[in-house]
C-alpha cells in the first residue's frame, strides 16, 4: 500500500460539531455586543480557540486585555462543552465507522490530527474514545493549522515517517498544513476544492479507493 497510516481531522471529517461551535461563539459575541453570523463562523474552521477569538474581536469596539481574552475563550469553551454533552453515538455516521473499520482491517494505522482541545471528550461522546492508534490535538501543540505541527506529531505518535501518512481534511488550512508536513492529503467537503489536495473525496467511503491500493 502507498500509505501506512491515515491522520484525520476531527470536526467536519469524523463528525460535525460546527453548530455547537457556532452557538457557543454566538453567545459570547452577543454578550460582548459583537456582530457574529455563519459567514464569520466559517472563518473559524480549523483555527485554534484563541485565533478564533481574535477573528471575532475584529468587530469589537474596544480592545480586550490578555486576561479578558483568556476569560472570554474559557467562557466560550465552557458553553461549548455543555453543548457537546448532547452528542452521542448517533452523531457518528455509519458510513464513517464502516470505512474506519475497513481501513483498520486493511492494516492501516489510524490517528487524529485536530486543533481542538476537546478532541478526546468528543471521541468518547460518539463512541470512539479508545478507537484511534494516536491522537494529536490542541493539548499537545503550540501552533495551529496551517502550521504542520499537529500532523507531524500525529505521524510521530503513530511511529511513522510523515511521507507514509495520508491526511484527511475538510478545511483549506488543514490541506495547507498537510502539504507543509510533506504529506499527501484527501480533501472532503470544502477542502475537496483545494488545488493542494492530492485527492478529492465526494464521500467518506471514497477514502477506501485511495488508501487501500
Amino acid at each position: 500500500m502507498k500509505y501506512r497510516g491515515i491522520i484525520f481531522d476531527l470536526d467536519g471529517v469524523i463528525c460535525s460539531t460546527d453548530h455547537y461551535h457556532y452557538l457557543a461563539w454566538k453567545k459570547l459575541a452577543d454578550k460582548l455586543g459583537i456582530y457574529f453570523d455563519e459567514t464569520i463562523n466559517n472563518r473559524l474552521r480549523g483555527v485554534s480557540r484563541m485565533a478564533s477569538l481574535e477573528i471575532i474581536l475584529e468587530r469589537c469596539d474596544r480592545t480586550l486585555t490578555e486576561e479578558e481574552k483568556l476569560a472570554a475563550a474559557e467562557e466560550k469553551n465552557n458553553t461549548y462543552r455543555e453543548l457537546l454533552k448532547e452528542m452521542s453515538e448517533a452523531d457518528l455516521a455509519p458510513e464513517v465507522k464502516e470505512t474506519l473499520d475497513a481501513l483498520r482491517a486493511g492494516g492501516l494505522l489510524l490517528g487524529i490530527g485536530s486543533s481542538s482541545k476537546n478532541t478526546k471528550f468528543i471521541l468518547s461522546q460518539i463512541g470512539l474514545g479508545d478507537y484511534f492508534d494516536a491522537i494529536s490535538d490542541g493539548t499537545n501543540i503550540t501552533r495551529s493549522k496551517p502550521d504542520p505541527e499537529v500532523f507531524l506529531k500525529g505521524a510521530e505518535y503513530l511511529g511513522l515517517p510523515a511521507a507514509d501518512c495520508l491526511v484527511v481534511e475538510d478545511a483549506e488550512a488543514g490541506i495547507q498544513a498537510a502539504a507543509a508536513a510533506g504529506m499527501d492529503s484527501a480533501g472532503i467537503g470544502e477542502a475537496a476544492k483545494s488545488s493542494l489536495a492530492t485527492y478529492q473525496l465526494t464521500t467518506f467511503r471514497d477514502l477506501l479507493k485511495v488508501s487501500l491500493q
